[in-house]
């Protein structure tokens, strides 16, 4: 028995939305201000971000109405590609999400910190103690079998939203003009390098939409209610993040951008003086807590499918029946996240690992489009979305993300081992598969 549509129009835009605001628009501006140097640069990079993001939605809404399947980007590329293919890139996928736990709580603890430890510890060592702190006790946490309700997240995501809103007021006070501007610091190189480089971390905020390639099969009247959904959603996210950082501007200016990550904080301040930046500061440490809690439940289940599969051992499969917690899983993915964190130690650095792996993957998945076309042409006579610029829509999103692949590359020219290490992980997950597919193969008498 099949599954039947129970999402309509207004439950899909909700979701979107929930993937997309995460913690990002609370700091990573500082980012963009840095890479893009002027103010054309900056705001031309969330616009840009805005319409490919709105094209990424759209075509993996495609991709899942045409393979709806609960094994996510893992069995799609697995029939589309390879199963080695799609077992190297999910294995590089939740290092990168292990990456993105950490690259988040560091930005927690830049919140945190003026608030709990002494000024000794106002550095990059201060932000690692913490962040190791808050990774550890939440996966104590979660090990205990205690985790966030649905309700509890659908709340938090209002706040978000409101928190947006009620930040944006401070461009009425009287004394928001931006009297602390700050000397930008320029960008050294090309115009055309600094707007690459201005949307790793444009396209990281805006990431999450993806996650509707789960709920293409869901939707009540598809072909009508998936790209209203999708236009309302991203088109909301668009108009929030462009307000938020109109503001952040006006406020700030872009040498104020460029030096400070608690963005949020700041203008918390401007409305409310010092008792409103502490409890925005407190706030969105708990939207930290939140967002690491979440993916240390949700990361674990990836191994637990490859698992499945016997590319992984046994072991991954196992939950404790008491709990219901995948205590070796959860373990693993923990320990990356540390192991990330002792290497790279703030969120701009961690962020250029993260979008080099994102950026990769998910370009490659959105080009699934065009296999999926071809091997379920029968579907199209059914009632399921379809992208109507076909396949302008989709050819935009994947050259937009080669094209900051190509400039995150670029800059490993400074570290040359952040390359090295980079492609050893795509290369060590395929050496696992073939060494889990070696075992498989039965004995020959």
């Amino acid at each position: 028995m099949s599954i039947q549509p129970r999402l309509n129009r207004f439950d899909l835009s909700m979701i979107v939305i929930s993937l997309v605001i995460g913690m990002g628009i609370f700091g990573s501006p500082s980012d963009v201000a840095v890479k893009a140097g002027s103010a054309p640069v900056f705001f031309g990079a969330w616009i840009f971000g805005g319409i490919v993001t709105l094209c990424g939605a759209l075509t993996f809404a495609e991709i899942g109405a045409r393979y709806p399947t609960t094994g996510g980007f893992y069995k799609v590329f697995s029939y589309c590609y390879h199963p080695a293919f799609a077992f190297m890139i999910n294995w590089v996928l939740v290092i990168s999400n292990a990456s993105s736990v950490a690259a988040v709580a560091l930005l927690g603890a830049e919140y945190i910190n003026p608030i709990l430890l002494p000024p000794s510890l106002q550095n990059s060592t201060g932000s690692k103690l913490t962040t190791i702190l808050t990774v550890l006790l939440l996966y104590v946490i979660n090990f205990l079998g205690i985790k966030l309700s649905a309700r509890a997240q659908n709340v938090l995501t209002i706040f978000k939203v409101v928190a947006i809103v009620v930040l944006c007021t401070a461009i009425f006070k009287s004394d928001a003009e931006p009297k602390t501007l700050i000397a930008v610091v320029p960008h050294t190189g090309s115009v055309i390098t600094a707007f690459g480089l201005s949307l790793v971390a444009v396209f990281f905020t805006y990431g999450g939409y993806q996650q509707t390639i789960n709920f293409g099969g869901d939707i009540i009247n598809a072909k009508k209610n998936i790209p209203k959904a999708i236009f309302f959603g991203i088109g909301t996210v668009i108009a929030l993040y462009l307000a938020i950082n109109y503001v952040y501007y006006s406020v700030l200016g872009i040498g104020g951008l460029q030096q400070t990550h608690t963005l949020a904080a700041k203008l918390a301040g401007v409305i409310f003086g010092a008792t409103g930046y502490k409890i925005t500061s407190i706030l969105m440490f708990v939207s930290v807590l939140a967002y690491v809690n979440v993916n240390i439940l949700a990361n674990p289940r990836v191994y637990y499918a490859m698992a499945e599969d016997g590319m992984l051992p046994p072991i991954f499969k196992k939950v404790n029946p008491k709990t219901q917690v995948q205590e070796f899983g959860m373990t693993v993915f923990v320990a990356a996240a540390l192991i990330i964190l002792f290497f790279v130690g703030s969120f701009s650095a961690m962020l250029k690992y993260v979008m080099f792996f994102d950026t990769i993957g998910l370009s490659l998945c959105a080009l699934t489009i065009f296999i999926l076309r071809k091997k379920t042409k029968h579907l199209d006579t059914k009632d399921i979305y379809v992208i109507k610029w076909f396949p302008l829509i989709p050819a935009i999103f994947i050259l937009a993300y080669w094209f900051v692949t190509i400039n995150i590359f670029i800059t490993f020219k400074e570290d040359p081992f952040a390359a090295f290490w980079c492609l050893a992980a795509y290369a060590l997950g395929l050496a696992i598969y073939y060494i889990g597919k070696r075992k498989q193969s039965p004995a020959l008498p």
